[in-house]
Parts: structure tokens; sequence; C-alpha cells
């Protein structure tokens, strides 16, 4: 097992603690590395533009990079590919000022044109109707990572929310192999604790969770213990913080708290195995419609209405608050984009 390097916890250092934002690691003209947010929501309506050009918020909050939800295990297959086809086409028509990321070599290309890099996941694996070859399909459209279970048991495996967890299935097994084979990552977000560590270990290649957060600071069944985060790190995979209040604290989403996650994140696994991803849902009014429609995934007292979120703007700050705890500049660079890439140079095809 590779050793794990970790922070030193003190006052900020003598060079990032007194630099201004524009001076910092923060300015894109001073600094080669991708920042990437590996997980955000936008309105899952295959005819509606209207919320797209909101990306530029992440492009203008110090982002090179973003990756597009196209489903969940509430929606079906054909909703999952006709979202693919709908933002596919917003990002390829504005190439101007966006780039469609195929391959590993794509975000340094999209940065250095000024544009941000879009690409796509998808969470949980009913959107493959039972069908192993969906996986290459979905592959070839852009979906760059998926999950095998959201919140509830399905053909793959077990969920988070699940009394029971079944684990692993024959079918889901068969799914991570074509997974490897085709080059998508394998996340085990959503999942159950028995479906997790089963895929972790079945896995040839590193694994991760997209936008999981330590249970241990906040005791939340949609939040991961400390071993499922060590196992997952083990075999060079990475843990996304995200930005959601409620699986933060008691609904509180500011940079304190997210800062407080990714440090006991970084302290417990090391530095090179943690990210964000921020699971920034754009359409609140949508997100509490799926609240209340759906309480078999979204158990109320689970998931309350009303959730507060860590907005893509919130980078700098969450940025000055890391270098004044003691992170270097080459630390920032993992935690917000180099981590998830080096796993990307090894899993994608």
């Amino acid at each position: 097992m590779k050793r794990r390097r970790f922070v030193q916890l003190g006052a900020a250092t003598p060079f990032l603690g007194s630099l201004s934002l524009r001076e910092t690691s923060m300015n894109p003209a001073k600094n080669k590395a991708i920042r990437l947010d590996l997980h955000t929501c936008m309105p899952l309506r295959e005819t509606d533009e209207a919320f797209l050009p909101q990306l530029d918020r992440h492009k203008a909050s110090g982002f090179d990079a973003v990756c597009i939800n196209v489903g969940f295990d509430a929606l079906t297959w054909e909703k999952s590919v006709a979202l693919l086809a709908n933002y596919r086409n917003f990002i390829l028509k504005n190439a101007d000022k966006y780039a469609l990321i195929n391959k590993y070599e794509d975000f340094a290309n999209a940065k250095k044109q000024g544009k941000l890099g879009v690409f796509f996941d998808l969470e949980g694996g009913k959107a493959l109707n039972e069908q192993l070859g969906m996986v290459e399909i979905y592959q070839r459209l852009g979906v760059r990572w998926m999950l095998l279970v959201y919140n509830n048991t399905n053909s793959l495996g077990g969920g988070c929310m699940d009394e029971v967890d079944p684990g692993l299935t024959a079918f889901g097994k068969q799914v991570i192999a074509k997974m490897a084979e085709v080059g998508i990552i394998l996340c085990c977000t959503h999942c159950g604790y028995k479906t997790a560590a089963e895929a972790l270990d079945l896995n040839p290649n590193p694994s991760i969770f997209s936008h999981s957060n330590p249970r241990a600071v906040h005791d939340h069944p949609r939040n991961i213990p400390d071993d499922l985060m060590k196992r997952c790190a083990d075999k060079g995979g990475v843990v996304g913080i995200n930005g959601i209040g409620i699986f933060l604290g008691e609904n509180v989403a500011n940079p304190q708290i997210i800062v407080k996650h990714i440090d006991y994140a970084v302290q417990k696994i090391g530095i090179e195995h943690v990210g964000l991803g921020l699971d920034y849902v754009f359409d609140k009014q949508e997100l509490d419609d799926f609240l209340a429609q759906r309480p078999d995934i979204f158990p109320p007292d689970k998931f309350p209405k009303g959730i507060n979120m860590v907005t893509p703007e919130m980078l700098p700050e969450i940025s000055n608050l890391l270098s004044k705890k003691g992170y270097k500049s080459s630390d920032l660079d993992l935690v917000f984009g180099e981590n998830w890439l080096r796993v990307m140079k090894k899993v994608w095809k």
C-alpha cells in the first residue's frame, strides 16, 4: 500500500496566509492544476435549457471542469439518454465557452482555451435496464463515472437507506467488470455498507465515493464510516466531500462546515485521497418536488424539504480556510481536482 501523506495542522503558512486570493493557487493564470467539481445537478428536464447557462457560475468561481448528473434510480433509462442528448447539444452549440471532456488530456486543453470542461455521471444501475451492453453505450455518450445503487436496493446491490443490504448481486458483479473494461469509474456513494465493501474489494481499478461525507463528523445514513473511507483509499481511490447541509450537519452549509469534513477526511485517509463533489442542485424547487414525490427513496425524517447547500461560489473561501489551517498550495491542488484526475488517468479509456 502506498504511504499516504497527512497535513500538519497549525497556523497559516507564511506564504499562503499573507496573500490575497488573486495571488494564490486559485488564480488560473498562476496555476496549471485543474479545479474540478465531480458532481453537480442540473434540472432533470430533457427539453429545458434554461438553467444550463448557470454552468458559468462554476467557471466564475474558479472551477475548470464540472461533472453533471444525467439521472438516478427514480428515472427511466430513456430519460437519462434524453438528458444526455440535451446536455451534449447545449455544450456543443456553445463550444466557445464549454468543452466536452472525453479523455484525460481534454482537461488541460479546455483550460488552455479558457473553456469549462464538462462530462457526465450516472447515479444508479436502473439506467442500465438490466442490459450489460448499456454500460458501453453510456461511456460513448460521455458518462465517466457511475454509482451502482441509489439509496434503495436495485438489481445490482443494496442501498444506504435499506434496512438490510443484500450485497452485490451477480449482475452487479458483471457491471463492475464491464465498467473496468470500458473505462467508467466505479462509485460507491449511495450504496449500502455491504454492497460498497464488496464493490471496493472486487473492482480491479481504484474506486471512488464521488460525494460522501464522513459519518464520524455528522451521523447520517448517507454518510460513510471511516473503514469504508480507508478501504477506498487503500486501493488508490478518492472520497469526495459534498456540500449538502443535511449531510454536513443540521442543515448547515457554509465554507466552515465543509472544511471540517474535508480536513477530517484528510487526517484519516491522506491528502491524496480527498476531493470535492459538491452535489449542488441548481433547481431547488425540483429537488423539493422529488423529496415530496418519492418518500420511498427520500424518507422525510432524513431528507427534509428546504435543504441548504454549499454553492460553487464558496470555493475561494474554502481555499482560504484550508490555507489558514496549514494546507499548502500543492495540497489544495490535490483536493480541488488533481486527485480525481489521477484516478481518471488510470481508469479512463
